[in-house]
C-alpha cells in the first residue's frame, strides 16, 4: 500500500527549506596533477561566500 502523505503547514515548510539549498561541487588540484572533487550542500543565501572561500583556498 502507498504511504499516506500529509500536506500540512509543517510539511510545506520542510519542502520549502529543502528547495533553498544549493549543491556546490568544488574541484581541487592535487600535487600530482590530478583533480579531486568535493560536494557540499549550502544554503542558497551562502552560495557566494562559499564560492569566494573556495577560490581563496585554491
Amino acid at each position: 500500500m502507498a504511504k499516506k502523505q500529509s500536506f500540512g503547514d509543517k510539511i510545506l515548510r520542510q519542502r520549502a527549506e529543502v528547495k533553498k539549498m544549493a549543491k556546490l561541487v568544488i574541484a581541487e588540484k592535487k600535487a600530482n596533477g590530478h583533480y579531486s572533487y568535493r560536494q557540499k550542500m549550502v544554503s542558497a543565501s551562502d552560495v557566494q561566500s562559499e564560492i569566494a572561500a573556495a577560490k581563496a583556498r585554491s
